[in-house]
């Protein structure tokens, strides 16, 4: 049986970036840092399907059998709402665990506008979408076991923080 950590956060929190120092700093040895963009499912073939809810379930699924024998950190843009009412976990999960991000407006959209041109993300239109749902996230931090705010913290920072709350869990 395994654990699973979700870090859930609107694009451009973070959330990639701590997955990444997370799998290189060592702090979480019995874990698999998965990212939804890196289990090889693409969105676009679901969006506007009768079966459109199963790209969630799909990723998880998928993710899990990335981690093979060990427990699983994964990070998406899922809600609360979503994860504990709609989404199918794996029977392999045990214990699921979700972590909430944020970071100020300023911050989200000075990450956002400094993305690669190719990612789509520097749009004042996508910008505003993700500023939205970035604060849907801070309305409702009591709705995530564990809750952060990037905005002043350095990526090893907020990693150590991270990692003290899954280990914790334990």
């Amino acid at each position: 049986m395994k654990t699973l950590i979700v870090i859930s956060a609107a694009c451009g929190v973070g959330k990639s970036t701590i997955r990444d120092a997370l799998e290189n700093s060592g702090l979480l040895p019995d874990y698999a840092c998965v990212d939804t963009d890196g289990v090889g499912i693409n969105w676009w073939d679901y969006a506007g399907t009768d079966h459109e809810s199963q790209f969630t379930d799909d990723c998880f699924a998928e993710a899990v059998r990335i981690a093979k024998d060990k427990n699983l950190l994964f990070v998406c843009c899922v809600n609360p709402i979503d994860f504990y009412m709609k989404v199918n976990l794996p029977q392999e999960i045990s214990n699921s665990f979700l972590i909430g991000m944020t970071c100020s407006e300023e911050e989200l959209t000075k990450r956002l506008k400094a993305r690669p041109a190719e990612r789509m993300c520097g749009s004042d239109e996508f910008i505003a979408g993700q500023i939205t749902y970035n604060n849907w996230f801070r309305k409702h931090a009591n709705k995530f076991q564990y809750f952060i705010d990037n905005t002043g913290l350095s990526v090893e920072e907020t990693a150590k923080q991270i990692a003290a709350f899954v280990l914790r869990q334990q």
